[in-house]
C-alpha cells in the first residue's frame, strides 16, 4: 500500500502538479485515521444482575489503543516518505482494537494469540519507522556538526600555511627546495580560504568546540540478544506462522501453508540475527575508535599545554593546534556514528507493549 501511495505521489509531481499532489496527499493520509477508527470497538461487557451469571467472573482483559495523530497539511503531507510511520500507526491502531474485539467474543478466541502476535509486530514496525525519523534527525545533527569540525579544522589549518609562508619569506638564502614549498603552501592557503568563504557562514564558530559525546553503554550486555526475537520482519513471521496453524487446524505442523511460515519464519530470524550482529560490530567498532581518539585529543591538549608554559614558537603552537582540531573532528565523527548505532540497536531491542504472548509458537 505503501508503494502503491508513493507511486501515485512521484507520478502526480512529475506530471508538474505539485499543489495537486499534495493536497492528494494530505486526503489519503486523513482516510488512513478513519480506516482505523472504522475498526469496532468491542462492546462493553454488561455487569450481570443480582443473582444472574456466574460469581467470581474474571473481566474480559483489554489493550489501549494507540491513537494516531490525524495529520494537518501543515505539519505533514508535503513528503511521500511520511506514509510509512502514518501506515504504520494505523496498523498498530487497527492490531489493537482486533485484539480487544477477538478477546470480547467467545467464538473467535482462538485467534487470541496470533492476534497478540499481530499486535506486537504493529507495535514493533511503528518503532522502526520512528527509529527512522530519529536516524535521519541524527544524521543532520551530525553532518552540521562535522561541517563545523572541518570549518574549524581549515581555520587551523590556514594559520599554518600563513604562519609557514611568512617564516618561508624572511629565509636569508632561499633554496631551490624552499621556493617550491613556499608555492606549495600559497596555493594550498588559496585553496582553503575558498573552502572557509564558501562554508564558514554557514556554521557558527562554537559548534566545533561543543564536547564530544561519549556514550557509557555495555555493547556486550545479554540483552541485545532479544533484539532477534523482537525484530520487526520475526514478529510478523511469527505472527503469519499462528494465522497458519490456525487455518491449518488439525493438520497442524504437516500443512504446506505451516510449513512455508515455519521457513519463512527461519529466514527472518536469521536476517534478523545478521542485522543486529552487523549493528552491534560496526557500534563497538565506533565505541573503540571514539575512545582511543578521545585519548589521544587530550594527549595533545597536554603537550599543547606545555609548549605554551615553555614559551613555543607560534608555528609549533599552530600546528599542534591544527593537529588537535583533525582528532577531535575525526572523533566526533565515530560519535556521531555511535550515536545512530545505538538509536537502531534500541529500536531492534526496545520493549514494545504489555500484551507479548507468554510463549512462542
Amino acid at each position: 500500500m505503501v508503494a502503491a501511495l508513493q507511486d501515485v505521489y512521484r507520478q502526480m509531481t512529475e506530471s508538474g502538479d505539485e499543489a495537486r499532489a499534495d493536497r492528494w496527499l494530505q486526503d489519503a493520509s486523513r482516510d488512513l485515521a478513519k480506516l482505523a477508527e472504522s475498526v469496532p470497538e468491542p462492546a462493553a461487557p454488561q455487569e450481570p444482575a443480582a443473582g444472574q451469571g456466574e460469581e467470581g467472573a474474571a473481566p474480559v482483559p483489554t489493550v489501549p489503543v494507540p491513537t494516531v495523530p490525524v495529520p494537518q497539511p501543515a505539519a505533514w503531507g508535503r513528503r511521500a516518505h511520511d506514509l510509512p510511520l502514518m501506515l504504520a500507526r494505523v496498523h498498530a491502531q487497527i492490531a489493537a482494537r482486533s485484539l480487544n474485539t477477538i478477546r470480547a467474543e467467545g467464538t473467535l478466541l482462538r485467534l487470541e494469540r496470533a492476534a497478540e502476535w499481530d499486535m506486537q509486530a504493529a507495535q514493533a514496525e511503528v518503532r522502526r519507522w520512528e527509529t527512522e525519523a530519529l536516524l535521519s534527525q541524527l544524521r543532520a545533527a551530525h553532518a552540521r556538526a562535522e561541517l563545523a569540525d572541518q570549518v574549524a579544522t581549515a581555520r587551523a589549518q590556514a594559520e599554518v600555511l600563513r604562519l609557514n609562508i611568512r617564516e618561508l619569506e624572511e629565509l636569508s638564502r632561499p633554496s631551490q627546495s624552499s621556493a617550491a614549498q613556499l608555492a606549495h603552501a600559497r596555493l594550498t592557503l588559496s585553496q582553503t580560504q575558498a573552502f572557509l568563504d564558501a562554508f564558514a557562514p554557514l556554521v557558527g564558530t562554537q559548534d566545533a568546540d561543543a564536547p564530544l559525546s561519549m556514550l557509557q553503554l555495555d555493547l556486550r550486555s545479554p540483552r541485545f540478544s532479544l533484539g532477534v526475537a523482537l525484530h520487526p520482519d520475526v514478529l510478523r513471521a511469527r505472527y503469519g506462522l499462528n494465522v497458519a496453524l490456525w487455518q491449518a487446524g488439525e493438520a497442524g505442523e504437516q500443512a504446506p501453508s505451516v510449513q512455508e511460515a515455519r521457513r519463512a519464519l527461519t529466514q527472518a530470524e536469521a536476517l534478523a540475527a545478521a542485522q543486529l550482529d552487523n549493528t552491534l560490530n560496526a557500534a563497538r567498532g565506533h565505541q573503540d575508535a571514539l575512545q582511543e581518539l578521545a585519548r589521544r585529543a587530550l594527549e595533545i591538549e597536554g603537550r599543547a599545554d606545555k609548549l605554551a608554559r615553555v614559551g613555543g614558537d607560534p608555528l609549533s603552537r599552530a600546528r599542534l593546534t591544527l593537529e588537535w582540531r583533525q582528532v577531535r573532528a575525526a572523533a566526533r565523527v565515530q560519535s556521531g556514528r555511535l550515536e545512530e548505532a545505538v538509536a537502531l540497536l534500541e529500536a531492534l531491542v526496545g520493549e514494545g507493549g504489555g500484551d507479548q504472548p507468554q510463549s512462542a509458537t
